[in-house]
């Protein structure tokens, strides 16, 4: 036990226990400082679960930065949790997460998800902006009006505004994968806005018979689809434009010359 106290650092309620690739809360950590913790630091570790915390009856903050925790994050109820960073983890559902916030921390005032593919930051997420960015503020200022302070930024009253007139329809959704979003080869196409129907053609086979990995549709020759042997492709346009006001139809007099 002497062994253990050692690596935590203990500062009146305030409990660090940093760096020690630890995949679970040591046992040790509850039984002797969990009646009386008012902080928590548990940052730098390889946490997967939090399922120790619940001997921390009397937890106001909790720092769980630098871990491995993932969707199945479960708290306890702490209801006088009011800050909560979730820095540089491994969390990508923001809507599940915030639902269990709001269930089991009441008090929660202050949150940080910088690091996690929940939270579309730009210094982790190069294909972000801060469009989406923003819209993820409103999403969970919608689920969590009482925040004050969200990431790095103070909440304002107009984010609060907009959280609740428009947040329920903030979420950032990611793009299904190419797979998913390939179109089939015996795929009806409805182009009734043209009057007809297309079938997409059907995907050439090998020499060995087998089809090959399925294509979009494309309305290219065969020739040029092959992204490795690209060459340009000549072709008559099937719609002619005889615009009176084409290029073509200016006449220029040697009067104007």
């Amino acid at each position: 036990m002497a062994r253990n106290e050692s690596l935590v650092a203990l500062n009146g309620t305030q409990i660090s226990y940093i760096g020690h690739d630890c995949k679970d809360i040591p046992d040790f950590l509850g039984d002797t400082y969990g009646h009386f913790a008012r902080r928590l630091d548990l940052s730098f570790n390889q946490l997967r679960s939090l399922a120790g915390i619940k001997t921390f009856t009397e937890l106001e903050e909790l720092v769980v930065d630098n871990n491995l925790l993932g969707n199945d994050l479960q708290l306890p109820r702490l209801p006088n949790l009011h800050t909560l960073t979730l820095n540089k983890n491994q969390l990508t559902d923001i809507e599940a997460l915030l639902e269990h916030l709001a269930d089991v921390t009441p008090s929660l005032e202050y949150l940080s998800l910088l690091g996690n593919e929940a939270c579309p930051n730009q210094l982790v997420s190069p294909d972000k902006d801060e469009d989406d960015y923003q819209r993820y503020r409103y999403f969970v200022l919608h689920k969590l009006p009482q925040l004050k302070f969200l990431d790095t930024r103070k909440v304002t009253k107009k984010e609060v505004m907009e959280a609740q007139a428009r947040g329920a329809f903030m979420k950032v959704v990611k793009p299904k994968s190419d797979a998913t979003a390939l179109i089939s080869s015996e795929l009806l196409i409805d182009a009734s806005y043209l009057g007809e129907k297309r079938v997409c053609p059907q995907q050439p086979r090998n020499e060995a018979g087998s089809e090959s990995h399925p294509l979009p549709y494309t309305p290219l020759p065969r020739g040029s689809r092959d992204a490795r042997n690209h060459k340009g492709v000549f072709a008559k346009c099937r719609y002619v434009y005889y615009g009176k006001h084409s290029e073509g139809n200016r006449f220029i007099r040697n009067d104007q010359l």
